[in-house]
């Protein structure tokens, strides 16, 4: 069964970066689109950023545009994002998850097929 295991989260001061990794078991990434989400206490489930190795297509929610970069490994079967000037409205729980395709409507996308456990960012002082 393919899995995603998500790691680099962490504790971080506003303006503070933090890169976060997305490896997968059992599945070539580069055969899929890969996303991230984020969920913060109390408040509904925000898509980030995709991916579609396939065509090297990226994809962005209008909140972490500048900010965030997401890309591939393939030699790690790795998806990273690297979030940079990060803001205290960043904190929540981020998911990466898989689908077919990017959704450039709806992004990362609308139905995904697997997703990790989350590993949980916070930016405070």
């Amino acid at each position: 069964q393919v899995q995603l295991v998500e790691s680099g989260g962490g504790l971080v001061q506003p303006g503070g970066s933090l890169r976060l990794s997305c490896a997968a078991t059992k599945v070539t990434l580069d055969n899929y689109a890969i996303g991230w989400f984020r969920q913060a206490p109390g408040k509904e489930r925000e898509g980030v950023s995709c991916i579609d190795s396939r065509d090297a297509s990226t994809y962005y929610a209008d909140s972490v545009k500048g900010r965030f970069t997401i890309s591939t490994d393939n030699a790690e079967n790795t998806v990273s994002q690297q979030m940079n000037s990060l803001k205290p409205e960043d904190t929540a729980v981020y998911y990466c998850a898989a689908s077919w395709y990017c959704d450039s409507d709806y992004v990362p996308f609308q139905t995904p097929n697997v997703w990790g456990q989350g590993t949980q960012v916070t930016v405070s002082s």
